[in-house]
């Protein structure tokens, strides 16, 4: 069973980081005296679960966090310095501060470094996550020693819930739209106009027409999704705006 380490001061570390081809070292006194901090660390760069899961849904909920009060967010695995670098440049992760621990200094000393031999992997960090605030940690969600790699407690919207209960989460907001259509720049411009991030597909180089008649049942662009739901085109999506602000 890992013990929770709630009230406790995280460890003296020194990490070994590049930036502009150079060695730069960070201490732990660096990330985390004098401020709030979110950890969360995993077992692996360019993972499943951590690609798809862990890094992108910090990385979405970061704006929400610093609205409370939290200074950084550190994504930490028992990888190298340029493995990490790579990785968050493949992730476009720059709301979130990646630190290598290669050695497994940190983690070791967290008592959540674990081996993974079995899969080649070496000794690699149990997946969790904490907030230290002046390098003290406050809250750790540990997830549950059971077997693989359980994905449960050290998530995104776990720590929102204890940071900020009544938090209202960023919406999931997606369009598919072609290079030159104008009535997808209007719809563009619609969403932010309202304050709504959004993420942006382009005909024939993120899907293929095959795909929007397959997802949207139409040829005809914008598609519009938003949070699981099929909005439309941009005169549908003006509507479903008027109609939350009038709510």
């Amino acid at each position: 069973m890992f013990e929770n380490k709630e009230g406790q001061r995280i460890p003296n570390t020194t990490f070994r980081t590049r930036r502009d081809h150079e060695w730069v070292d960070i201490t732990s006194e660096d990330i985390f005296a004098g401020k709030t901090v979110i950890v969360f660390s995993l077992p692996g760069a360019f993972t499943p679960t951590c690609s798809s899961s862990h890094v992108p849904r910090f990385n979405q909920l970061a704006k929400v966090f610093k609205q409370h009060d939290v200074d950084d967010i550190v994504c930490m695995s028992v990888n190298d310095a340029f493995v990490m670098n790579e990785w968050k440049s493949e992730q476009q992760a720059d709301n979130i501060t990646f630190i290598p621990d290669g050695n497994g200094e940190f983690t070791d000393a967290m008592d959540m470094l674990i081996d993974k031999g079995e899969l080649g992997f070496g000794k690699r960090s149990w997946r969790y996550s904490m907030l230290v605030k002046d390098s003290v940690i406050e809250k750790q969600f540990i997830e549950p020693q059971e077997p693989g790699d359980p994905y449960q407690v050290s998530d995104a919207d776990s720590m929102l819930a204890y940071i900020a209960p009544n938090e209202s989460k960023p919406l999931d907001v997606s369009i598919l739209s072609r290079k030159g259509c104008e009535y997808c720049t209007r719809a563009k411009g619609l969403l932010h106009d309202a304050g709504i991030e959004f993420e942006e597909l382009e005909l024939n180089n993120d899907y293929t027409d095959r795909s929007l008649r397959a997802i949207a049942g139409t040829t005809t662009v914008p598609q519009i999704f938003i949070n699981g739901d099929y909005i439309g085109g941009a005169d549908a999506l003006e509507q479903w705006i008027s109609s939350k602000q009038a709510a």
